[in-house]
């Protein structure tokens, strides 16, 4: 017999014989199962050999599920069939201890994997799914994410044909752009897919399968949209094409939302972290409550003075490297620890980018204005709104404290990122992001803020992620002449989305440029960008720089009945709700009960990870 394939713990590998074990099987749908094709056979018996040979990987086993689980098997027999509903069960233990004695007897092994696997009717997993996460079958959900990959990958084809086609630099972009997101959505369908199939797995989830899910496919929808958004003040024809294409991804998309229930977590609001006071997340004493890379360190790393860093970035050449992005590229791929990279004090004129396979990676300066990473790119200079970040960062899992992010364009230049951050499960703690038009681009997925200071001019908190700010300094500066400001310009597009901009216990002023000229320049709280805006307002000081009208119109009667806008218990001069808007969407709440859903425990589920970071935060509406 031919060399064995070869496992072990690389992503790529791991990867590649995900691939081949789905391409040695064929769809047969009349009895949703998988038909081995008969010249494929010596491959398939060498990957399952392979498989009960190597050491347990629980991902790797975990993400094969029942491709590999034979309802019938005969070696002789030409056609094999595998079921596809039930998880591959494999005794790590059993095969371990059988390994030396049965070596010589790979056939035999492979029969008692074989026979490890459950036949039975019925998954309790699969079970789970359905019925607590789903509104559809479990093997609907999974095929229906399954053909939106597909579609995906078509419309990649399609896009990456215009690719450096008509030498115009902000199409250029654009197209770039929308190829990093497909790219990027194709892998929040298939962390669904994997979720979907072992649903009690932490490697790539809080645990709370409902929100993960629900957070994945949102991300994927926004990113969609910001691919559209890109191709504005370029060839019309080019972005017609891609329109065209890209609706029917976001048609699929928000589909699969509508498969998902909308509140499962709601049962973890109790659980874990603080819920009735302030300071540091609860240390819950289950470790397997944690995602798999935590450790007893990590939880603490926020607070303490000495982290010790594995890369060190100094201008002054006493550190591993002398600009940030170097260290970014030096880090490893899909880190399963916490990796931290320290930048000493002084301005780094540079763009950072972290990328998707950057997994928890933690950065920490020596204080705001101290450590500063600058740039000034725009969206006059050509750039789109997505490329124009300073900072931007993919990779799930990042930390940053004690960090400035500018972009110093001015507001002439309009959009200009200071920080863009797509990153699941990404916190930032004291740190500064500043700039004037398009600030705070927190695009996509789960963030928390805690004691930063960002400051502009226009919608300079914008974007679709899920996110809670926690007493942050939300400063409104001097910009244009009669130029109107607005905070926030939240980007939720479809009531199936669970995104949205909560502000608690925040300080909402102006800058001290603006704070002598306040009469010619007002400032609201936030206007919609897209038609379900959300953003709520809680337990915040509003200084007189906040208009009374408190909320300003997008263009016209837009979204006026669609977005929820809310406020409560907030106070200071600018905080005064009789003059308000009286738009369907603005709420003026006074319900506990309802504001609760935006804390920090069930809007980010943040008692199921924030712990595992060291950093401080208030679970619920308590001080």
């Amino acid at each position: 017999m031919d060399k064995l394939p070869q496992i072990d713990q690389k992503h790529e590998n791991q990867t590649s014989l995900l691939i081949l074990s789905k391409r040695i099987c064929t769809r047969s749908p009349p009895t949703h199962a998988y038909r081995l094709e008969p010249h494929m056979h010596d491959t398939f018996i060498k990957l399952l050999i392979a498989i009960s040979l190597s050491p347990c990987h629980r991902p790797l086993l975990n993400s094969l599920t029942c491709l590999l689980t034979p309802a019938l098997f005969a070696l002789n027999t030409p056609l094999l069939f595998f079921t596809t509903s039930y998880p591959f069960l494999y005794s790590c233990s059993l095969l371990h201890s059988l390994q030396k004695k049965m070596s010589k007897f790979p056939f035999l092994l492979l029969l008692i994997t074989i026979c490890l696997c459950s036949s039975l009717g019925s998954s309790s997993k699969s079970g789970f799914l359905q019925s607590e996460c789903l509104t559809v079958p479990s093997s609907e959900f999974v095929s229906s994410l399954i053909s939106t990959i597909g579609t995906i990958r078509q419309v990649t084809f399609i896009v990456s044909k215009f690719a450096n086609v008509f030498g115009d630099f902000r199409l250029s972009n654009a197209i770039s752009d929308c190829l990093d997101l497909l790219d990027f959505s194709s892998d929040q369908l298939s962390w669904s897919v994997s979720a979907s199939q072992t649903p009690n797995g932490k490697h790539n989830s809080t645990g709370d399968l409902s929100s993960d899910l629900r957070t994945w496919l949102s991300a994927a929808l926004s990113n969609q949209a910001t691919c559209i958004d890109g191709f504005d003040g370029t060839n019309s024809i080019v972005k017609s094409v891609v329109a065209g294409s890209l609706y029917q991804v976001s048609s699929l998309l928000r589909n699969l939302l509508t498969m998902v229930h909308p509140i499962l977590g709601s049962q973890n609001v109790n659980k874990g972290g603080n819920g009735s006071g302030s300071g540091v997340g609860r240390r819950l004493k289950n470790n397997d409550q944690f995602p798999s890379w935590v450790t007893h360190g990590d939880r603490k790393m926020l607070q303490v003075n000495g982290v010790s860093a594995d890369a060190v970035v100094a201008q002054d050449g006493t550190g591993n490297f002398t600009n940030v992005m170097d260290a970014v590229l030096a880090a490893p791929d899909y880190s399963m620890r916490r990796y931290v990279i320290y930048i000493k004090r002084g301005i780094y004129k540079e763009y950072v980018e972290i990328k998707k396979k950057k997994w928890n990676l933690m950065m920490i300066g020596d204080g705001m204005h101290v450590t500063v990473l600058s740039g000034n790119r725009s969206f006059v200079d050509g750039w789109t709104t997505f490329r124009s970040a300073t900072f931007a960062v993919s990779g799930r899992g990042f930390i940053a404290r004690d960090i400035t992010f500018e972009n110093t364009a001015g507001a002439e230049k309009h959009q200009a990122v200071a920080l863009r951050s797509d990153s699941d499960l990404s916190v930032f703690y004291r740190c500064e992001m500043r700039g004037y038009q398009d600030t705070l681009y927190t695009h996509t997925m789960r963030q928390f803020y805690r004691e930063c200071k960002i400051s502009g001019t226009v919608d300079f908190i914008f974007g679709d992620a899920t996110v809670v700010f926690q007493n942050c300094q939300l400063l409104a500066k001097k910009g244009l002449v009669d130029q109107r400001n607005t905070i926030t310009a939240q980007g939720r597009k479809d009531p199936n989305q669970p995104t949205g901009f909560s502000i608690q216990f925040c300080n909402i002023s102006a800058d001290t440029d603006l704070a002598a000229s306040l009469n010619t320049s007002a400032t609201y709280l936030g206007r919609p960008w897209k038609l379900y805006s959300r953003t709520i307002i809680m337990q915040s000081y509003m200084s007189n720089a906040i208009n009374p009208q408190g909320w300003l119109e997008w263009n016209g009667e837009f979204a006026l009945d669609t977005l929820y806008y809310g406020e409560f218990m907030n106070y200071g001069p600018g905080a005064g709700l009789g003059s308000r808007v009286k738009w369907p969407g603005y709420h003026a709440l006074n319900s506990s009960i309802e504001v609760a859903n935006f804390t920090v425990a069930q809007f980010i589920e943040g008692n199921l990870w924030l712990p595992s970071t060291g950093v401080k935060y208030t679970a619920g509406l308590a001080v």
